[in-house]
């Protein structure tokens, strides 16, 4: 019986690993890629490089013209940062309201809400489109900034809400009978509790906004100001003939920064999508 639970167990854990290598060889795939050179990137299928070399890295990160890499990477830093904070205070101190406080059609207003999460993006790129160019706004990092600062995430305050659920209402009565006024509640009793909820929030919005393209493509028209996602893309236009080594390489550089934060905010982020369909 003892073998054959260990039997098992074996068998699967060859089998996830065989489904892990499956799903990840396009990623090892571009690794190895970035130590190619272009022609046996297009005329080889191995997937270890000939000689490893730094050239693309080198040559990528140098850019196009006068703009480096460097650039894009740190337009998207001043893009993403603001709005992953903005997004978290927001939606959290917006979900705060749903949870803890009643007021008149608040079924009404929360049942909005989430039917606005039915709504394609390409329903609603036109209207903000004229709002933000009526604003003069365009070109600018503040179409991303404003939607953030407003709490125009219904995903997110749908999700901190229900873990706010989980939270007995009997902690704010207590804090609240101790002299703690709603906003003492909130920052002092609720932030702490919550942090799962908060790291899952901000690494979704911080994954969603890093690889936005298409609302760069739409809101962002200077070369200057591009993001990573669209820097990646003017590389391509700009050669004859595409430097794939160049492409590969510096596409890895934009997602180490996605892998570092999840590997490091995993454990709130796992622990903030189980426990958010919960309700105490």
């Amino acid at each position: 019986m003892k073998k054959n639970r260990t039997l098992r167990k074996a068998a699967a854990y060859i089998m996830l690993l065989a489904v892990g290598l499956i799903m990840s060889f396009p990623f090892i795939w571009m690794i190895f890629a970035c130590f190619k050179t272009n022609t046996e990137i297009l005329g080889s299928t191995k997937l270890l490089p000939e000689s490893f070399s730094f050239d693309a890295f080198v040559k990528g990160w140098n850019g196009v013209g006068n703009i480096t890499f460097a650039t894009y990477l740190k337009n998207t830093f001043i893009m993403v940062i603001p709005v992953v904070l903005a997004t978290v205070f927001s939606c959290s101190f917006t979900a705060y309201g749903f949870a803890r406080f009643r007021f008149p059609l608040k079924k009404l207003f929360f049942g909005l809400m989430i039917s606005t999460l039915m709504l394609p993006n390409s329903v609603i790129i036109i209207p903000r489109y004229l709002i933000f160019n009526k604003l003069g706004i365009l070109n600018t990092y503040w179409p991303f900034y404003l939607p953030a600062i407003f709490a125009c995430y219904p995903f997110f305050i749908f999700m901190i809400v229900q873990f706010l659920r989980g939270i007995p209402i009997e902690l704010d009565e207590a804090a609240r009978i101790d002299g703690c006024s709603s906003l003492r509640v909130y920052f002092e009793i609720l932030i702490p509790l919550i942090k799962p909820a908060l790291f899952s929030a901000g690494l979704f919005q911080f994954m969603w906004t890093w690889n936005d393209f298409f609302n760069s493509l739409i809101y962002i028209s200077s070369v200057k100001k591009f993001p990573v996602s669209l820097g990646l893309r003017a590389s391509l236009d700009t050669a004859a003939q595409i430097q794939w080594d160049k492409v590969m390489a510096m596409s890895l550089i934009s997602v180490l920064p996605l892998i570092i934060m999840f590997f490091f905010a995993q454990k709130y982020f796992v622990e903030g999508i189980s426990t958010t369909g919960l309700k105490g």
